[in-house]
Order: C-alpha cells, then structure tokens, then sequence
C-alpha cells in the first residue's frame, strides 16, 4: 500500500539511534569521501555550466542559425532543456545501478558518461560545416548528459550521508551539493578569461570549445578520486542482508517499487526543490543572456554578479547544513523558501537598473536564500526513503524538481519575456515556484530523527 506523505519518518524508516561519536579513522574516511563526491559534482556541474553558457552566448547561432535572435536562442535553450529531458532515464539507470550493485560504481559511471559527452561538444562541427548533423549531433550529446547527470547528484550526497559521523549527516550530505555552484564558478573562471583572450568574436567562431576540451583533465581527476573511496557501509550492510534473505521480486527495479510504495513522498520531495532549482538555472544560466541581450547590461558584468552570488551561497552552504543537524532539517528550508518568496520579485527587478553593483548586491542575497533552502536538502530528500529505495528515490525527487523547475526555466522565461517585456515576470514565476516548494515543505514531515541505516 502507498505510503501516506504525513507518516512521520520514524515509522517509515526505524526508530533513531543512539548518535555515538564516531572513532576519529571513521571520521577521516567519511571526510575523503565527502571531498571526493565534491570533486565529482563539481566536474559534472563545470560540464553542465559551460553548456548552459554557452547556449547563452554561442550555440544558437552556430548550430541553429536563424534570421530571427529569438528563435536562435530558444532552439539552443531547448537543447539544454533536452538534457532534463532525459534525466529521468539516468535516474532509472543510476538508482537501479546504485541500490543494486553499489552507490560508488554508479558514480564512475556517471562521471564517465559525462566527460565524454562534454568533450563531444567541443569537438562537433558546426552547421555551417555539417549542415544538420550538427544539431543532431548536439542534441544527442546533451541527451547523454542528461542521462549521466540523473545519477550523479543522488550517488555523490549519498555517498556522502551513508558515511557521515552521528549526527552531522546534513553538514556532510551538503559538501557534495557545494559542487553545483563550484562547478559554475569554475566553469566563469575559465569563460571569462577565454572571453577576454579571444575577444567576442574569436569566443563565438572558435574559443568557446576551450572550456569544453578542458574537461578531459577534470574528469580523469574526478575518476582517480572516486575509484580510491571505499562503499557506502549502509548499502554493503543491505547487499549481506539481501544475500542472507533476498529481496521481494518489486526491489529488482527500484524506481517502479518507489511509485508504488511511495508516491506521496517522491511528488511532495519534488516540489519541495522545485522553487530552489528555478532560482539556480534563471540566475545562471538564463540572465546570463536575458541581461545582455534584452536590457543592454554588458555579458562580464552578468557574468560577475552570477559568480559573485554563487560565491555567497558556497559561504552560507555548511553553516546552514551544520544548522539543519542541530535544529532540523525543515527549519531552515522553511526559512530560505519564505525568504526566495518574498525576494524573487527584487531580485529580477534589480536588471532594470542596469546597475552592476545592485544586480549583484540583489542576486547575493537571493542565491543566499537558495542555500538555505538546498543546503539540508540533500539529507532531507535522503532521509524520506529506506535504504534499498534511496538512491532512486532522492535522486527521483531532486532530477524531477530540476526538470521541471529548472530545465524548462529558459524556455518558459523567453516565452514569457516574449509577451512581457519586464524582469518582473521572471520574478513572479520564480516566486510562484518557491510558494510550492514552501506549501510542500510544510506537508512534510522533519526527518532528523529517522535511523538512516534501514
């Protein structure tokens, strides 16, 4: 029978246990893997930022040329929309992979899938050499993305947690989910200055691949640091009970046992990060060419404010999840969803000015709020399944709510700006999707006490 969304979590996953400090070798090891799930979002997260980027800047015109801007740049938005597309796959894939044969070779894997992926893009011929392939080609490269990024959040924050210390499984579930905006921050490193090298010009006829290419590096560091941790204990635990007493035939596929025993938790977990990846992928990625293109403001001084604001979310990151572990994990989403609510509509508004200095002071603060409405999320979405269901089911809430309210974010923002030419819509339909990630928020239960091992 369906799980109700009001059970308390205890009833869903155990009483809690005693949180006994963790031997200090215990603690080292969980901090190795913390970084090295950091490491890997953060690649994967540098691969996806270069491409959102990118279509900002570049993609439109070179593969889908058109007499018309607006039309080149919504078909470049759909391609990066195609990539939520098939994240649900990857979700399939990697939660089948991860609860199944262990959270760490769904992560090689995923990782993999994306360097070669992102490598592609820098090598395609554009439409002027290759005529349609190109796109088809673009479009298929991002598709594989899309699949990889499925697994790559759920395995690396779960990695993370299923190691973590007593009482400090927010604070360590949170140190992969820096990587998101570590990995644009170093994704405007390496633009920016390619962009200043090359010029304009030189970036859209040839140096925009750099960033692409550069990731051959990242990701053979990212594998030799994954392949060097050990397993989560919490799944090798579960894989010698399975041996001992093998799971019904509805565990062998993970996603379709979650939408039959939990569904009120996977809709209510989705919307509850719907407003937050909204908030992410129209700062960062759709501003990006909104600012310039639409209201005159120079590309650097976007590119500044986004990284700027991203460098404020990364400070508030681990003190907001380290105070999720101590007062709870609905507390502090509660308090950045009222906030990113209440200043959505500033937030846009502050591109009326033009002003360098107010977009960046107003996106700091809103990407503040986003932190505190993401940073205990990844342990919060965690803690809402049993163990042999987790992956699937953290990485099912958090790929559904990016989809939904992140990947579509560009394409529904041109539309909209098509209609109404004012930064205040952006608001008002940020805002809009953060008032669902409160009211769902409120419908859940907190799930700190839960006993994360069943």
């Amino acid at each position: 029978m369906p799980e109700s969304p009001s059970k308390t979590v205890s009833e869903a996953v155990g009483p809690r246990s005693a949180a006994l400090p963790a031997p200090p070798a215990e603690q080292t090891k969980a901090s190795k893997v913390a970084v090295a799930s950091l490491v890997g979002t953060t690649i994967e997260y540098y691969d996806f930022a270069v491409y959102g980027t990118a279509s900002a800047l570049v993609l439109g015109p070179a593969f889908f040329p058109s007499g018309n801007a607006t039309v080149s740049s919504l078909a470049a938005f759909l391609t990066f929309a195609a990539a939520f597309v098939s994240r649900p796959l990857g979700v399939a894939l990697f939660g089948t992979i991860g609860d199944r044969l262990g959270r760490r070779n769904a992560l090689v894997t995923s990782l993999l899938l994306m360097g070669v992926a992102t490598v592609g893009v820098g090598l395609l011929p554009t439409y002027e050499t290759a005529g349609l392939l190109a796109p088809v080609l673009l479009v298929t490269l991002r598709l594989l993305q899309g699949v990889s990024m499925g697994g790559e959040w759920g395995g690396a924050v779960l990695l993370a947690a299923e190691h973590a210390p007593p009482g400090r499984r927010a604070l360590y579930a949170a140190i992969p989910n820096v990587g998101p905006s570590l990995g644009f921050l170093l994704s405007s490193a390496v633009i920016l200055p390619t962009l200043n090298f090359a010029g304009r010009d030189g970036f859209t006829d040839w140096a925009w691949r750099l960033p692409f290419l550069l990731s051959t590096v990242l990701v053979v560091v990212g594998l030799w640091v994954r392949t060097t941790v050990s397993e989560s204990p919490v799944f090798s635990a579960e894989a010698r009970r399975e041996t001992r007493a093998p799971a019904a035939p509805t565990s062998r596929f993970p996603l379709g046992t979650l939408i039959a025993r939990h569904p009120g938790r996977l809709l209510l977990g989705t919307g509850a990060a719907i407003g937050g990846s909204a908030v992410y992928y129209l700062t960062i990625v759709y501003s990006l060419s909104y600012g310039p293109k639409a209201l005159g403001i120079a590309q650097n001084t976007m590119l500044t404010a986004a990284s700027v604001g991203a460098a404020a979310g990364i400070a508030v990151t681990l003190p907001a999840a380290r105070l999720a572990d101590r007062v709870g994990r609905r507390p502090v989403m509660l308090a950045g969803a009222v906030g990113s609510v209440v200043w959505a509509v500033p937030m846009y508004a502050s591109l009326s000015t033009g002003n360098g200095l107010v977009i960046t002071g107003a996106y700091t603060v809103g990407l503040m709020l986003l932190a505190l409405m993401f940073s205990p999320v990844a342990a919060f979405l965690a803690e809402l399944f049993p163990a042999r269901l987790r992956y699937t089911g953290a990485s099912a809430a958090f790929i559904l709510a990016n989809t939904l309210g992140g990947g579509f974010a560009p394409l529904v923002a041109t539309w909209l700006n098509s209609q109404w030419s004012s930064p205040l819509v952006l608001g008002f339909y940020t805002g809009g999707l953060c008032l669902v990630s409160l009211l769902c928020l409120m419908a859940l239960p907190e799930t700190r006490e839960g006993e994360f091992a069943n």
